[in-house]
C-alpha cells in the first residue's frame, strides 16, 4: 500500500500484538472491563488447526499501526458467504493516514475475489468519527435492524432448557 504503510496477514508471532490491539480498541470503546479473552485464546482461534477468525495487520514505518479482525458469515437470502468485520482499529498516532481505509479495501478485495455478497460490521452509535468515515466509503447504516445478544447467565439459562 502507499502512504508509508503496508498491510499483511497476521501470523502466529502476532498473537500478543493482536491481543494488545484488542485491549486498546476496548479502552477506546470504553469497554475494557468486558475483555476476558487472553492472548492464548487469540492464538488458539486465529492460528489453530481450523481457524474460523482471521486478522490483517497494518504497519507504518515498521511499527504496528492497526488491525482488522474478521470472519465469514452467510446470507441465506443471497445464497453466498459474506465477511463480518468484528474489529477495525488504528492506533491514534497513525490515524488520518489512510490505514483504516486500506484495511477495509483489503477486505473488500477479498470479498469480491471470493464472490462474497457483502462486508458488514457494527459501530457504536456514539462513535461519530467512525460513522462518518464508513459513510464516506459508501457504507450504509442498517437502521431497521436491532442487534440481539445472548451471553453469560442468559445464554446458559437458555441452553439448559429442554
Amino acid at each position: 500500500m502507499s502512504g508509508g504503510f503496508s498491510t499483511r496477514t497476521a501470523k502466529p508471532s502476532d498473537r500478543d500484538l493482536i491481543f494488545a490491539l484488542i485491549r486498546e480498541l476496548a479502552a477506546y470503546e470504553r469497554l475494557l472491563d468486558e475483555v476476558d479473552a487472553t492472548a492464548n485464546d487469540i492464538e488458539r482461534d486465529l492460528f489453530g488447526p481450523s481457524p474460523r477468525v482471521f486478522c490483517d495487520i497494518a504497519e507504518a514505518g515498521g511499527k504496528p499501526a492497526g488491525f482488522a479482525l474478521w470472519f465469514y458469515n452467510y446470507s441465506t437470502f443471497r445464497g453466498r458467504h459474506g465477511i463480518y468485520l468484528e474489529d477495525l482499529f488504528v492506533r491514534p498516532e497513525f490515524r488520518g493516514q489512510g490505514i483504516g481505509k486500506a484495511l477495509l479495501v483489503n477486505l473488500a478485495k477479498r470479498a469480491v475475489a471470493e464472490n462474497c455478497s457483502r462486508v458488514e460490521w457494527s459501530v457504536l452509535d456514539w462513535n461519530e468519527p467512525s460513522i462518518a468515515f464508513y459513510k464516506s466509503l459508501g457504507a450504509k447504516p442498517m437502521d431497521e435492524w436491532t442487534i440481539f445478544r445472548l451471553s453469560d447467565a442468559a445464554l446458559r439459562n437458555l441452553a439448559a432448557r429442554e
